[in-house]
């Protein structure tokens, strides 16, 4: 039997909530049984008691406010230890059609996918403000040269997930889990698709995780230098390191060939400093990359048995 769990973070979404759950398909090809499970982060309005009444098999509670990052993170957790084989996680402000959850689904059951992301299709959006379109279009860019994948919306929350994904998933943000995912993804062997989707206009509240865009985009640009030096620390570390190296290599060279070759006046002591100190900080930072790459290699052997005892 296949089992398909909806995730929902909420915080004080007890205006749109109902209507999200109650437009969730509850019959999907080639899934034997659907559950929505909602996670209130904390919530001080009547989220948990609307998500019960509209039909929520799963209503639980962070024990204070945690983040985004956290929420979901408790979320896959959770979804896993309830037996999901497959999960869709979506928004409690019903800015995406739960209808399409189908297309989320049919790439993880036909296709083995690991991780399908929902693309908003950003550059078409009318209602979405020209500073978060454009964080959004830098912020999937980078994702897309840094990770290796051919993502063209990093920032959606609209995803479908295997269970092999959640049952690896570590996160280390506590702004958002967006970016994270996708590089944890793609550093993990699996396997991430998009499909386009519908994304409506905000009708109840507005966005508590993006209060301030520049602000946002900072933390986010934090998270994702974090989660790609998680991962490859030793081949931007090393060869960073290389770099400098050979920069004081060549200053140190052309001291020499000043002073000896054409026995220039004057001692040029600068040069002298410069590629020492050039070639001591570029010996420092290689050897700051190699020991990065043992401890990336003693994480995964943790993610492993962290894994095995999962089973």
């Amino acid at each position: 039997m296949k089992k398909l769990i909806v995730t929902i973070p909420a915080y004080n979404e007890e205006a749109s909530i109902a209507e999200v759950i109650k437009s969730i398909p509850r019959k999907i090809k080639g899934i034997d049984k659907v559950e929505v499970m909602v996670l209130s982060d904390g919530s001080v309005d009547k989220t948990m008691e609307v998500a019960r009444k509209a039909g929520a098999e799963h209503v639980l509670e962070n024990p204070h406010n945690m983040g985004l990052a956290k929420t979901f993170s408790n979320l896959m957790e959770y979804a896993y230890e309830a037996g999901a084989d497959y999960v869709v996680n979506t928004d409690a402000d019903n800015q995406y059609d739960q209808s399409e959850i189908p297309k989320l689904v049919n790439p993880l059951v036909k296709d083995g996918a690991d991780m399908v992301l929902g693309n908003r299709q950003v550059n078409t959006l009318g209602h979405m403000p020209i500073t978060k379109k454009i964080g959004n279009i830098i912020g999937s860019w980078t994702i897309r040269i840094l990770s290796g994948t051919k993502v063209i919306d990093a920032s959606t929350g609209f995803r479908g997930y295997s269970r092999r994904f959640i049952k690896s998933l570590r996160l280390f943000s506590s702004h958002t889990y967006t970016h994270e995912t996708i590089v944890f993804a793609a550093n993990h062997g699996m396997k991430v698709v998009e499909v386009p989707i519908v994304f409506r206009v905000r009708t109840n509240g507005k966005s508590r995780l993006i209060g301030n865009i520049w602000t946002h985009i900072q933390k986010s640009g934090l998270v994702i230098m974090r989660s790609v030096l998680m991962y490859n620390a030793y081949k931007f570390l090393v060869w960073a390191g290389a770099l400098i190296f050979l920069g004081g290599v060549a200053i140190g060279a052309r001291y020499i060939y000043l002073l000896y070759i054409l026995q220039s006046e004057g001692d040029h002591v600068q040069s002298l400093i410069l590629a020492s100190i050039l070639i001591s900080i570029g010996f420092s930072t290689i050897i700051t990359g190699v020991l990065a790459d043992l401890i990336k290699i003693n994480r995964i052997l943790l993610e492993d048995i962290t894994s095995r005892l999962k089973k």
